[in-house]
């Protein structure tokens, strides 16, 4: 008997966050932590996270390439939630006061127009249900050292949730090929990653649909307005205070985001 549960999880995973102190993985001190549980510890957290007051506003995914897939033993991405304190203004800095080592990755975002629920929701479906698309810059920070963890471990994170920041530029997704569409990524004005939206799932709307499909398990719909964060499309680049991180699309626009200071 570890003495581990989901309200010992999640509450120990929001003081990490809070206190700004990585720690070594859960499943090294609850080996019998699995997925589903770890839904339960994100869950759980995500019911605290509203009753200090936060908002929720959306989804993200974690884990959208094949290759990160095949290096967790894992076949679809995973999911996690997005609330209004984890909402940067355009132009704003990397919050390092309260973030452990944050790193930067582009992202297409999706916008929902209508209701979006599973299971059986297709690419083309979740695609119907869009009302606009953004770029997206996320900041990932993992409570865990080093970024080391096992997928439970990931999962009861929140999926190394942190803070994110959409483009000016809105578009109806008709008309946009976005398998095709590219980004560059920059680091102190060096191009350090490149990468398009077939990197994901293939095309974003496939992980769009996934999400929708993965949170009807749990009886969970993506709702109208929420906003959906379809996963890295290149490797995430690491944010340090004084760095400057630039993410150029094709047709999205672009989006610089600036390390901030020494917290």
């Amino acid at each position: 008997m570890t003495g581990w549960t989901v309200e010992r999880a999640a509450e120990e995973l929001l003081r990490a966050e809070e206190a700004r102190a990585d720690r070594g993985r859960l499943t090294d001190e609850w080996p019998e932590l699995d997925l589903a549980t770890a839904y339960r510890v994100q869950d759980e957290a995500l019911r605290r996270r509203l009753a200090r007051g936060e908002r929720l506003v959306g989804v993200k995914l974690g884990l959208t390439s094949r290759a990160k897939q095949r290096r967790m033993g894992i076949d679809s991405p995973l999911t996690a939630w997005l609330t209004d304190a984890m909402a940067l203004p355009a132009g704003a800095a990397v919050p390092q006061g309260r973030l452990i080592h944050p790193r930067v990755e582009p992202e297409i975002v999706f916008v929902l127009g209508e209701r979006l629920a599973g299971p059986g929701v297709s690419a083309a479906r979740a695609l119907a249900a869009v009302e606009h698309v953004c770029a997206g810059a996320e900041v990932i920070d993992s409570r865990f050292r080093d970024f080391s963890f096992a997928l439970p471990d990931v999962v009861a994170d929140n999926a190394s949730s942190a803070a994110f920041v959409l483009g000016a530029t809105r578009l109806p997704p008709g008309g946009l090929d976005l398998a095709a569409e590219a980004v560059t990524v920059e680091g102190d004005g060096a191009v350090v990653h490149t990468g398009t939206g077939a990197d994901v799932q293939g095309h974003p709307a496939e992980a769009l649909a996934l999400a929708a499909n993965s949170l009807a398990g749990r009886g969970l719909a993506i709702e109208p307005g929420q906003v959906v964060l379809t996963g890295g499309l290149t490797d995430a680049v690491f944010a340090p205070p004084g760095a400057r991180v630039t993410l150029r699309f094709a047709n999205l626009g672009s989006i610089e985001l600036d390390g901030g200071v020494t917290a």
